[in-house]
């Protein structure tokens, strides 16, 4: 007399290939995690009634473990970024936020191929329960990266290129129109712009503004003068422009750091702040307040901004499909214009 063997449980990976996704989208369905589309979902429960696949206990245990941690990360070239006031304003704004909803922050520097791909490895393995993504530059390789990431992922400010699913921003278009607005109803009518770096979606946004409010006015824009948001950039800017343009009588500079930078070029050109030129900056960071003179700038709520990224992340580890959100900006009026 013959016995059958018993038929082998089908295995995850059965379910998976059946289904047509990856093993890590299954897991997530048989778990009833988060940020698995329907058409997905669909066909791996339908996978699993066709294999008569029975989860295993400890295993699901495991893959429902959380790691009690979420990740902030800056994606540039110099170490010394978490120094500048701006992200360090992000980073208090994150951490509150995070304290609040029982997260640990954990701090990555993109500035490398291998400090690129240990993020990348930290979103495929899940090393952290969500993600903060900021200062993406255009094809960057972590926004393919993180747009196929089966976690939460969340962009501090826009990535150039097509909107993605979650991000908190600032109004940057509408800040920069406002302020070259502010340049033109002073009576400037040479009003020029220091970008910022033109592969970010920051610093094409502010262009925008600025060239809207020209335009607008009837006048012609300046063509992009490109910094890297830094104050050598906005001083050798403004120097380049002095030369070519002498007729210069306004300045938006699209960060207080270059505008601090147009600021000493203009007195080092023995050019008169504002009588010969005003100038405008955008940030509104402590630079602004203590510059000669002090800057007319645009405020904008960066504090706010790193807080509201980590709510939208723990609103996303915690089940739940927050909305983008776009934080608004205010003209605050000062000496340099």
């Amino acid at each position: 007399m013959t016995t059958t063997a018993p038929r082998p449980q089908p295995t995850l990976d059965e379910v998976a290939g059946l289904a047509g996704v990856s093993r890590s989208v299954a897991s997530r369905v048989l778990n009833n995690a988060p940020h698995v589309s329907r058409v997905k979902r669909e066909a791996v429960e339908r996978a699993v009634r066709q294999l008569g696949y029975v989860p295993n206990p400890r295993a699901r245990a495991l893959a429902t473990r959380q790691t009690g941690a979420a990740a902030l990360v800056i994606s540039g070239e110099d170490p010394s970024i978490f120094a500048d006031p701006f992200f360090a304003q992000v980073i208090v704004g994150a951490s509150e936020a995070l304290e609040e909803a029982d997260l640990h922050l954990m701090l990555c520097l993109a500035a490398s191929d291998r400090g690129r791909a240990r993020v990348a490895e930290l979103l495929r393995s899940r090393g952290a329960d969500g993600v903060m993504l900021m200062a993406l530059r255009e094809d960057d390789p972590l926004v393919r990266t993180a747009r196929e990431a089966e976690m939460p992922v969340v962009f501090g400010g826009r990535p150039v290129g097509p909107a993605p699913r979650w991000y908190v921003d600032v109004d940057n278009v509408g800040g920069a129109r406002e302020a070259t607005e502010h340049l033109l109803a002073r009576g400037r009518t040479r009003v020029a712009a220091i970008c910022g770096r033109m592969d970010t979606e920051a610093g094409r946004a502010r262009y925008r503004g600025y060239r809207d409010a020209v335009l607008a006015a009837g006048l012609d824009p300046f063509p992009p003068r490109e910094g890297d948001f830094t104050e050598p950039s906005g001083a050798a800017v403004m120097a380049a422009l002095l030369a070519e343009h002498p007729d210069v009588d306004g300045v938006f500079a699209a960060n207080d750091n270059m505008a601090a930078g147009a600021l000493r070029a203009l007195r080092e050109a023995g050019r008169l702040v504002p009588a010969d030129v005003a100038v405008v900056g955008f940030d509104d960071l402590e630079i602004a307040r203590i510059a000669d003179p002090p800057l007319t700038t645009v405020h904008q709520p960066v504090t706010a901004l790193g807080r509201e990224t980590a709510r939208t992340l723990a609103a996303l580890v915690n089940g739940q499909d927050p909305t983008p959100l776009i934080l608004p900006t205010r003209l605050v009026i000062r000496s340099s214009a």
